[in-house]
This record gives C-alpha cells, sequence and structure tokens, in this order.
C-alpha cells in the first residue's frame, strides 16, 4: 500500500471480480496498487476530481485495536495541510472495510524513478530534500510521525515531491504486536531505535529521509538490501555505505544518518542547508529544469520545459558561519542578500551525481583519497607493529590482570570536540573555526600568519566504530571497520595499545578536549612515539594525522576489553 500507483501516469489495472465496485459512496474506476496495508483504488468525487482511495484489507479490518489507532490517526492526518503532501480528502473508519482518500497525484514514485532512470543529479536530489523536508516538518505539526518515508512512499511530480501514506503507519503498530506479521517500516529506511523496537520520534524520519536521499542520489541504499534481518542489524551496528554518494550531498546526507536522534538535523535545518547550498544558492524552486530530461518527458513536462538544461546557479564565495544551534557551517552567497546557515558539504565522496544532458555546475575538486593496496599475495608486508613492540610490553605489564578497559563515559557518542573543525554535539557539527577553499595564503608583511587548521574541512562526524578482533582495523578515511590490512590509513588494536599507520603522525591531549589547532601543535612539540591504553586514559582525546597531511581523525576510545574488540570514536577531517 505504499506506492499509489507504479508509473508517471497512472498503472490502472481493471478491477477483478473480488473488488468492490464503490466504496464510501466513491465509485471505484481501477486499482493503482496494492500492499501490506491493503489495496489502493483510483476514484473521483462527485465534480470529477481524481482520488486515491486507500481500502484496509481484511485482517486489520477486524482488529478492534487497529481500528481504534486508524480513526485516531486519521483525524490527525486530516490536519496535515502541507504542500508537498496528498492531502487527507475523506476518509471512512467506522465502515466494515476502512478506508482513506488523499489526493491522487500523477506520477511516479521515487522508487521507479530511480529503477528506470538510475540515480538523480545532486541538485534534483538536494530539492526533493527541501520538499520531502518541509512535508515532515507539516506531519509533525500535526503531532504525526511517518514510520515508513521511502522512496516508495514519495510520489514525483512537476512541482515537486508528495509524501504519502503518513495517516495510517502507526494504527499499525497495535496489529503488528497481535500476531498477524505485520512490520511496519522498510527495514533498509528504518532508523536504529526503530530497528530495536524503541518508539518512533521526528528524528525517526529524518533519519528514514538521509536514507532516502542516498538511495536516490546513488540508486541503492546505504544499509543494503537482502534478508530484512540482515538490513536491521546493518541499521544497528554499521556504518552507511556512502561511498557514491556525491560529495556535493555527503556531509548533510551523513548528518540525517547520525545513529543517535539527538544528533539529527531538524526538519527546519535541512531545509535551511539546502537553501545555503551552492547549487541552490538560495532559490529551492520546482521550476523547469530542475528534473533532469528524461524524467521531465515521462511527467509531461516537455511541453513546458522543452530541452532546456537546468540553469546554472549565479557565482557564489563559500565562508562559513556559526549557527545559533549546533549544526553544520554556512554557506553565504556572496551576492548581497540574506545568509543561509547550512553545510558546507565536504566529503570524501567522489560520484558527479549529473546527468550527461544536464548543465549542472562543477564542483570544487577534492584531494584523492590515499590509494588501497590490494590485498594478495604479491603485496608487500606493511611492518607496522614491530615498532611498538617495547611500549607494548610495559603497556601490557601495566594493565595485566586490569580486566576490560572502558574510557569514554559517552554512550550517546556526545563527545565533544571544539575549534578547528565542527564543535561535535548532540545536535551535528558547526564550524568554529573559518575554512579556505583553496590553497593556505601566505601571509602579508607585518601580518599575523595563517592559521594551518584553517585549512581542514570536516569530514565524517561521530563514527562510532567496533573492531571484534585483531583481524580487523579502523579505516580512518571512509570511516568504517575493515579486514585487516586492506585500509591505508588507519589504527588498530594490538595488545594494550592502538597502532596507527606508518608513518602517521600522532598526539594524545592533555585535557578533555582536542582541536584541529591544538593537534597540528601537538604533532609539531609533543608527538606520540605510541598509544598504549595506558596513556589513552578517560576523557583524553588523541588525534593522528595522515601520512600525507591530508587528513586528520580526532578519535576517542570507547572501550578496549579483554577480548581483543575495541570501540572508538572519530571525528574526521579533510584538507580543502
Amino acid at each position: 500500500m505504499s506506492e499509489q500507483h507504479s508509473g508517471a501516469q497512472p498503472a490502472r489495472t481493471a478491477l477483478s471480480a473480488d473488488d468492490p465496485h464503490e466504496i464510501g459512496g466513491y465509485r471505484l474506476h481501477a486499482r493503482l496498487g496494492s500492499g501490506g496495508m491493503g489495496v489502493v483504488y483510483l476514484a473521483h468525487t462527485p465534480g470529477g476530481r481524481p482520488i486515491a482511495l486507500k481500502a484496509v484489507r481484511r485482517e486489520l479490518a477486524s482488529d478492534p485495536e487497529f481500528r481504534r489507532r486508524f480513526a485516531q490517526e486519521v483525524a490527525s492526518a486530516r490536519r496535515i495541510h502541507g504542500l508537498f503532501t496528498a492531502q487527507v480528502i475523506d476518509s471512512g473508519v467506522e465502515d466494515p472495510t476502512p478506508w482513506l482518500a488523499t489526493a491522487y497525484v500523477s506520477g511516479p514514485s521515487l522508487h521507479e524513478v530511480v529503477r528506470r532512470h538510475g540515480p538523480l543529479p545532486a541538485r534534483t536530489v538536494l530539492l526533493l530534500l527541501a520538499g520531502i523536508a518541509e512535508a515532515l516538518q507539516a506531519i509533525h505539526g500535526a503531532g504525526v510521525v511517518h514510520r515508513d518515508l521511502k522512496p516508495a512512499n514519495v510520489l514525483l511530480a512537476e512541482d515537486g515531491p508528495r509524501v504519502i501514506d503518513f495517516g495510517i503507519a502507526r494504527a499499525a503498530d497495535a496489529a503488528a504486536l497481535t500476531g498477524t506479521g505485520l512490520r511496519i517500516g522498510t527495514a533498509a529506511f528504518m532508523a536504529p531505535e526503530q530497528a530495536l523496537g524503541h518508539p518512533a520520534t521526528p528524528a525517526t524520519d529524518v533519519f528514514a529521509l538521509g536514507t532516502l536521499a542516498a538511495y536516490v542520489a546513488c540508486g541503492i541504499a546505504p544499509f543494503g538490501n537482502g534478508p530484512e534481518s540482515s538490513a536491521l542489524y546493518r541499521v544497528v551496528h554499521e556504518h552507511p555505505d556512502l561511498t557514491r554518494v556525491p560529495h556535493e550531498l555527503y556531509g548533510l546526507v551523513s548528518w540525517c544518518l547520525a545513529k543517535q536522534p539527538e544528533d539529527r538535523p531538524q526538519p527546519a535545518e535541512v531545509i535551511a542547508s539546502v537553501r545555503a547550498h551552492p547549487l541552490v544558492c538560495g532559490m529551492p524552486e520546482f521550476t523547469d529544469g530542475w528534473l533532469p530530461r528524461p524524467v521531465r518527458e515521462e511527467l509531461g513536462g516537455a511541453a513546458t520545459g522543452g530541452d532546456t538544461a537546468w540553469p546554472a546557479p549565479p557565482p557564489f564565495q563559500a565562508t562559513r558561519t556559526a549557527t545559533a544551534r549546533p549544526g553544520p557551517a554556512g554557506v553565504t552567497p556572496a551576492a548581497p542578500g540574506p545568509a543561509f546557515p547550512g553545510p558546507a558539504f565536504p566529503g570524501p565522496r567522489t560520484g558527479s551525481g549529473a546527468w550527461p544532458d544536464e548543465q549542472a555546475p562543477a564542483p570544487a575538486p577534492l584531494p584523492a583519497p590515499a590509494s588501497v593496496p590490494a590485498p594478495g599475495p604479491g603485496r608487500p608486508a606493511r611492518g607496522r607493529r614491530l615498532p611498538l613492540l617495547a611500549t607494548l610490553i610495559v603497556a601490557g605489564t601495566l594493565l595485566a590482570g586490569a580486566g576490560a578497559v572502558y574510557y569514554l563515559d559517552d554512550p550517546a557518542g556526545e563527545a565533544q570536540v571544539t575549534g578547528g573543525g565542527p564543535v561535535t554535539g548532540p545536535t551535528g557539527p558547526t564550524a568554529s573555526a573559518p575554512a579556505t577553499a583553496g590553497p593556505t595564503p601566505t601571509s602579508a608583511p607585518g601580518s599575523a600568519p595563517p592559521d594551518p587548521a584553517a585549512a581542514y574541512v570536516p569530514g565524517y562526524t561521530k563514527a562510532r566504530l567496533t573492531a571484534p578482533d585483531s583481524g580487523y582495523e579502523f579505516d580512518l578515511t571512509d570511516g568504517k571497520v575493515v579486514p585487516a590490512e586492506t585500509a591505508a590509513w588507519y589504527l588498530a588494536r594490538d595488545g594494550q595499545a592502538l597502532v596507527p599507520s606508518e608513518d602517521s603522525d600522532s598526539f594524545v591531549s592533555d585535557s578533555g578536549e582536542l582541536t584541529v589547532a591544538a593537534c597540528l601543535q601537538g604533532i609539531e612539540t609533543r608527538p606520540a612515539a605510541a598509544l598504549p591504553f595506558a596513556a589513552l586514559a578517560k576523557t583524553r582525546p588523541f588525534c593522528v594525522r595522515s601520512p600525507d597531511g591530508s587528513e586528520i581523525a580526532i578519535v576517542r576510545l570507547v572501550e578496549a576489553p579483554d577480548d581483543d574488540s575495541a570501540t572508538i570514536l572519530v571525528d574526521q577531517y579533510r584538507r580543502s
């Protein structure tokens, strides 16, 4: 029941002998789709306007608890008047077959668009993010949480997206608990708290929005497909795979996908971030050209949109500004006008996100990440642990018999790292130091020398990584746990210490805070020869600089049990 229909024009199927011909006084004309909740029919109002009438399936209709909640949710849904939602028109909560009628949208779902046309351009995805976030504002403002936001539940019209199926998701929760086997939500698009069975909140929908954006931008869900149990495990325990997400979108998508609900942006912050993006420049408008030509033609927009490519936004100059609420850095257009706070969208990812026939502005080039040697018999040994043997023996002697080591008393991952990059806290990253878009300038005679830390911009933040044993290591470039001997820049546990990759520089802070500037100064003045657990006392972060100096990771040790596993919390920065 998630898709209103499956094509740009209605995929109308003739009514079968088992289908009713009238529900609630509305004559049914065709089937538009079906799903776990029931069947969707095409009907018309007395005045001739088409509507999508959703009839609940028989098993749910016979559940008294479902009926009670369905009536409550429909009453809430009728208060939602967002321009990017399919408006509720009528309902029959007391009828033998409960039903809900919404405005009909003559357009395909995002799932169908991606299936037929592939990933959409970065600018199109940004506009979709803003439109869907505005829909979530209307939904949440009525006291409703969608709970099943996914590409199949977003329809595409010429003037923007329409979010559907927001009125009955919670009503089915009771039925799911009474043995019908119905699960509310789609595993690959669930938030961690939802997968664990915890109450859904507006932040749950924001996580789904980030997952949806990643899917639309690269064609695959960031937590993969496959069996539902596998997808649920990855959602809860693993970092999303954003390797194919265009770097223009990486910052905002990864912010929405924070594991902890309080670390995700509010829908209003998503909208502000899109407005501030250089591909949008304060004008998130669904005008001719916001869609790539093949999709536009499928929607019937070729007659009005023609073959014009989407217009390039006006020139801009990116600068970082702090927002009142801890959030991402902002981008201010160079032309006179209001500033719109939002992230600068730095990121390690490649992927053009542009269609061959569209003329999107080319992003500034990013430094290429260090190459990863391919594993195999011919691969040379890296020799990373022998130089630290003496240190490890000392550390092992100090900690022998001490049991598991827990250093970071921060179960929610809310440790703060301030200055020289984003402040990480319970509400997301925000800039605290300016960043340059090019090489670090030289100082004019008599002026203060430039701050080296200003050249670094945030990559990923609050990556909570757990290596299960010595057969795995932390890939600091991508913020992942990978098999040993596969990452180019890494941390690995070896006995009672963490070992960085060879030629990396390290520094251990004397306090509970560590900035990029303090890291660079510490590496120059007091570099750490080793990282034994004994030196990584509670609340003492440390940093690691990549061999080529292009990346910095600020790390906190969360725990290091005796089973050779280790958990760390990482904020990573890249030279712009």
